[in-house]
């Protein structure tokens, strides 16, 4: 099947509002991106002046992105990715990460901010087996996500669901956890859940404090206790929930820095 390009909505959901910072737009910034705004870049100094670890962690959220959809096709052969939150492209998306590994691999993304939308086409490009697709929707619509996905991946076989730095933009514990519940029941078994969520320290609440009063959504620090009940009733692969850097570290990694205020790990579904 030759590759797909990603889906324009001619009349998108949310509006491009270049004023007010967007963490789609800050990670960019934070990776080194130029797809982004004033704003935003005004909005990650703020954050970065009160936690500068938080250039060290983007990377190590990129560098676990890349080791996860590795471990996820070569190792336990999945050929389809469900990726929410997957902000603007930069380098090492999932579908070059996976398509590189397994051509005929099918990847759809999903983000709310229009300007992913704008570049989504130009920079997401599929390999000719496989399926690149992108999806305008919020994580907290699961089952518009799932029907509008369901056009492009078979629920009849394993899916990973890539949640990087996106659940900690749901305020309420309670819903982020049901959501992910919700998104895995439609999964079937074999399918894998990989989770990079913040979490707290004095510097990441101080960090997330200052961006909530000027950006959206909001950054909502977990413990590594609440990092793990996404993955209650799935089988974590090793070695488990960690700290983002000590996640099967390898080639792709930031260098000599040991741990993050973030907490990863890789779960299959029985």
């Amino acid at each position: 099947m030759a590759g797909k390009p990603a889906a324009h909505d001619p009349q998108p959901q949310w509006a491009l509002d270049t004023g007010v910072p967007h963490t789609a737009r800050v990670w960019n910034y934070f990776l080194g991106g130029t797809d982004n705004f004033a704003s935003d870049r005004e909005a990650a100094e703020r954050v970065a002046k009160v936690n500068p670890p938080i250039l060290e962690l983007a990377r190590a959220s990129r560098a676990f992105l890349v080791r996860a959809v590795r471990h996820l096709t070569a190792e336990a052969e999945v050929r389809q990715f469900l990726d929410i939150g997957t902000g603007l492209p930069t380098f090492n998306n999932t579908h070059e990460v996976a398509q590189g590994i397994a051509p005929e691999s099918r990847i759809v993304y999903v983000d709310n901010d229009p300007l992913v939308l704008v570049h989504a086409e130009a920079l997401l490009t599929s390999t000719s087996p496989g399926i690149t697709h992108y999806l305008e929707a919020d994580l907290l619509d699961p089952e518009t996500i799932l029907r509008e996905a369901a056009e492009v991946l078979d629920f009849d076989r394993p899916v990973a669901l890539m949640l990087i730095a996106i659940l900690h933009h749901v305020e309420d514990t309670g819903e982020a956890q049901e959501t992910v519940r919700r998104l895995m029941d439609a999964l079937p078994s074999g399918s894998h859940l990989a989770v990079a969520h913040a979490v707290h320290s004095p510097t990441m609440d101080e960090g997330a404090r200052q961006w909530n009063q000027v950006g959206k959504p909001t950054l909502n620090p977990r413990s590594p206790e609440e990092v793990e009940s996404f993955f209650d009733g799935l089988d974590v692969v090793e070695p488990g929930v960690v700290t983002t850097t000590h996640w099967r570290p390898g080639d792709v990694d930031v260098g000599a820095v040991p741990e993050v205020d973030q907490y990863a790990a890789v779960g299959r579904k029985p």
